[in-house]
């Protein structure tokens, strides 16, 4: 297997850019969500239970918890960790010195702080993935740059330890866990649009947040939504085994087919950083040689091979070749597929029961675990042997205090996700060893493994389900609240905002699933628009001019729930259609004994009114004055902005690194060494005429006299 130093560092660049959109997204939504004023205010979440300090940061791990000692309440202390957060990521994408394992642990650190008083609006799974990851960076982070011009004999770079490689497989492993898993739940909730392989007609429509480019694929034909499905299962299901395959082609064409799925998801809908994040995993599957981080590969001419690597060339061949036809005839057998020449179309249907998949994959998942169990044996193995080869007796004993900490660190982490992936199959979750069930239980609450499973069943096969809320003055007369990126009004087209998760907008699409008791938080959005609080309007729409009760809030809020559909081809400047379908939520007044009832029952309601906002000191200060600066920007801007800003930083970096190259000690001393003997003789003509000799120039001489 080829080297992964340079996959090592797209990964924990990625990483980092990841927590850089993030923090950056997070921050321009707390003061709406989480302020004194906001939906849900963090400060309800931290109350002091006479525990120790240590007990007390141990059961819920958040930093917030020395917000006070800052003369900060938990929201305020919530904007730092997010700007600190933001800033520091940023530094890491730019510079190699900051992807230190230190920095790695402080983002995840913070985020993992955040998520603690993130309460419904950050229990998504692309937040337990961060945190997932954002572990998992810190383990890969060398703990000192090193260089990477100076190859070893073996293709290795001069100076690697042996264990640089090793946490980076747990990457790999964790990107089998997320793709297996999401392809499997779709089976297993015996949801009938999977199980037709309609599902895509019904996604782009009715998926939370769709772009403009989710109108032109939900219109595309039926029987190329099928195969859609079907291309979908098998890239979720039969090709992550081939993440673990000794065979490099094979893991090659394994990324490209999950690196296509990503960017169609991308294009098609606006899932925030997740496909980001999952595109950062499959770095995981790539090798120095396939990014030419080792031009010597490409250079080398190619020599004789000896017999037996040429049979074994051969048969890695044959067996690729097997794999590919038998993923082809699998893919052809279990769905039915048939080619209509006559109307150019390709028919396809499931040919196996929802008994024969249980079965299958319950005769399949616990051979999975072994085949994770073996390819880990097969990297602690590889590392142990580039252990044997490191010179020196003190450098010998520091690789094997490395090798060992970071070895059972990356064994303890592979046991504890044994547990959340073992959720797909009941069965060999309860054969799991008790071991791992005990760590896996000692260190859940710190989210270092996750369970997955996206997409489970397609909802709105009716049509899609959405809440529109309705503000009156004199509860005659109402008035649509529209927000900025969720569906509302009909001519108005899908935006496109990735990065950005706008959380409030994805909570309503949540809630329109269910009645409004299942969303309690709803009860306390109403409450606020009521009062008219300027950082949840600006949830609402981050221009206050656009929102209809700017001047004075509403008497009355009310919502209803509509069905909405993608409009027709040829409707012109409509995008949407829809058709009312009941009352959501109840007209609602301030002190509207309704109103009342619902925020005591859901535990919302203010019993001690909120402390002044600290203002006097200057961190605080600061961090208005920041607030004041950035709140005319709208969030995907802001995104956008920052993305734009490192493009500029990386090219003026692209550009001054041949000079810094050139003008560095190490050039410097090579030129030096190179550079000829001064003449002592000026006179000597003869000495004049012949340079002295380098070390290139004898080493030719010397070969030719070999020759």
């Amino acid at each position: 297997m080829a080297g992964s130093r340079l996959p090592r560092q797209l990964f924990l660049q990625g990483v980092a850019a990841v927590f850089m959109f993030a923090f950056a997204s997070l921050y321009t939504q707390i003061p709406g969500l989480y302020g004194p004023e906001g939906i849900l205010p963090a400060r309800r979440t931290l109350r002091p239970q006479g525990k120790g300090r240590w007990q007390q940061l141990w059961e819920t791990p958040t930093l917030l918890w020395e917000a006070p000692r800052l003369g900060l309440d938990t929201a305020q202390g919530l904007e730092l960790l997010s700007l600190l957060g933001a800033v520091l990521a940023l530094g890491a994408l730019l510079l190699s010195p900051l992807r230190h394992p230190a920095v790695y642990l402080l983002l995840w650190a913070a985020y993992l702080s955040a998520c603690q008083v993130g309460q419904v609006f950050l229990y998504f799974q692309w937040d337990s993935l961060l945190l997932e990851t954002g572990f998992l960076a810190v383990l890969v982070a060398p703990l000192r740059p090193s260089s990477h011009h100076k190859q070893a004999p073996q293709g290795r770079r001069a100076g690697a330890l042996p264990h640089e490689g090793l946490p980076f497989w747990l990457v790999r492993w964790l990107l089998f866990r997320l793709m297996f898993a999401s392809g499997v739940v779709k089976l297993t909730s015996r949801c009938p649009a999977w199980w037709g392989l309609t599902a895509l007609t019904y996604h782009y429509e009715t998926q939370c947040l769709p772009t403009p480019a989710a109108w032109f694929a939900h219109h595309l034909p039926v029987w190329l939504h099928k195969l859609s499905v079907v291309a979908t299962f098998l890239i979720e299901i039969a090709v992550p085994p081939l993440f673990f395959a000794p065979i490099r082609r094979l893991r090659l064409a394994a990324f490209y087919s999950q690196v296509l799925l990503q960017v169609l998801i991308i294009i098609t809908g606006n899932y925030n950083f997740f496909n980001l994040m999952t595109l950062v995993l499959t770095t995981a599957l790539l090798d120095d040689q396939h990014l030419a981080a080792d031009p010597g590969h490409s250079g080398r001419k190619k020599t004789a091979t000896s017999r037996p690597k040429a049979l074994l060339a051969t048969l890695s061949l044959l067996l690729e070749l097997a794999v590919y036809g038998f993923l082809a005839y699998g893919t052809v057998h279990y769905f039915g597929l048939e080619v209509d020449w006559q109307q150019r179309t390709v028919h396809s249907r499931t040919t196996f029961t929802f008994h024969q998949f249980s079965q299958w994959l319950k005769t399949l998942t616990l051979p999975t675990v072994w085949l994770g169990v073996a390819s880990l044996a097969w990297e602690l193995l590889s590392a142990l042997w580039r252990w044997t080869q490191v010179r020196g007796w003190l450098r010998k004993l520091s690789a094997a205090v490395q090798l060992s900490l970071v070895g059972t660190a990356t064994v303890a982490l592979f046991l504890i996700s044994l547990v959340p992936y073992s959720y797909v199959e009941p069965g060999t979750h309860g054969r799991l060893w008790t071991g791992a069930h005990r760590l896996f239980g000692t260190v859940e609450h710190l989210q270092l493994a996750n369970s997955y499973g996206l997409f489970r069943r397609m909802t709105g096969l009716g049509g899609r389900p959405e809440v529109v809320l309705e503000g009156s003055y004199d509860g005659h007369h109402w008035t649509e609240i529209e927000f900025m990126y969720k569906p509302g009004n009909l001519s108005r087209p899908p935006p496109v905002v990735v990065p950005h998760q706008p959380r409030l907008d994805w909570q309503m699409w949540f809630a329109a699933l269910g009645p409004h008791t299942h969303s309690p938080w709803f009860t306390s959005l109403v409450l606020r628009l009521l009062q008219g609080k300027d950082p949840v309007i600006r949830l609402i729409q981050s221009q206050v001019a656009r929102y209809p009760f700017h001047e004075q809030p509403p008497t009355y809020i009310r919502a209803q729930r509509y069905k909405y559909w993608f409009s027709q081809p040829g409707e012109q400047g409509q995008w949407w259609r829809r058709q009312w379908v009941e009352e959501f939520f109840p007209p609602v007044s301030l002190g509207d004994p309704v109103l009342d009832t619902l925020l005591k029952q859901f535990g919302l309601q203010d019993k001690n009114p909120p402390r002044a906002r600290g203002t006097n000191g200057t961190l605080a200060q600061a961090l208005h004055w920041t607030r004041t600066q950035l709140s005319p920007l709208e969030a995907p801007a802001l995104l956008w902005g920052l993305l734009v800003a490192v493009g500029a930083v990386r090219v003026v970096q692209s550009l001054l690194a041949p000079w810094s190259l050139r003008s560095s000690p190490t050039a410097l001393a090579i030129r030096e060494k190179h550079r000829p003997a001064p003449q002592k003789d000026s006179g000597a003509t003869s000495e004049q005429a012949t340079p002295a000799p380098s070390p290139c120039s004898s080493g030719s001489r010397t070969t030719r006299r070999k020759k």
